[in-house]
């Protein structure tokens, strides 16, 4: 007689919205995004670092990545067995590729042109990848940890460690 393992079944959730390429889709793009990770209990740290992710890929899907009347996309993905959380905006501008933060040569006086360094800095990962037939999609990558129930079936209140 064999016996097996009993395997934990693979959680993914996802939530994917267009949205306007203006400031208001930008704007709510993040609140979404907030919104649906509380729906998803992502801890408060996991939260807040990817609202900060979403407001700046949005934003710049908004305003250097808008083509005529074209929206752009948010799409969240979390995966609870692995502990991964991918936030992906794709955009219409696939030919206008974002430099590495190094590369950027950004004066620290400006007012803009800083973004990709803050999502590389909140990120565990990101990276650019074409999104056919010409559009392109930049997306970051968070470990995070959902809470789960406890012993007595409770679900835990108390944020679980980011990283």
């Amino acid at each position: 007689m064999s016996a097996t393992t009993p395997q934990l079944p693979a959680t993914v959730h996802t939530f994917t919205q267009l949205l306007s390429s203006t400031r208001r889709g930008a704007r709510l793009a993040r609140l979404l995004a907030a919104e649906q990770l509380r729906a998803w209990q992502v801890s408060p740290g996991v939260t807040e670092r990817t609202e900060q992710i979403v407001a700046e890929l949005a934003s710049n899907a908004a305003l250097l990545g808008r083509v005529g009347n074209r929206d752009f996309r948010l799409s969240l993905t979390l995966d609870s067995t692995a502990g991964l959380l991918r936030i992906a905006v794709t955009d219409a501008r696939g030919e206008r590729l974002p430099s590495p933060p190094a590369d950027c040569g950004t004066s620290l006086d400006a007012e803009s042109g800083r973004g990709l360094l803050l999502v590389a800095a909140l990120a565990d990962r990101w990276g650019v990848e074409p999104y056919p037939p010409s559009d392109k999609t930049v997306w970051a990558e968070c470990a995070c940890e959902t809470p789960g129930p406890d012993r007595m079936g409770r679900t835990a209140t108390a944020p679980s460690p980011d990283r």
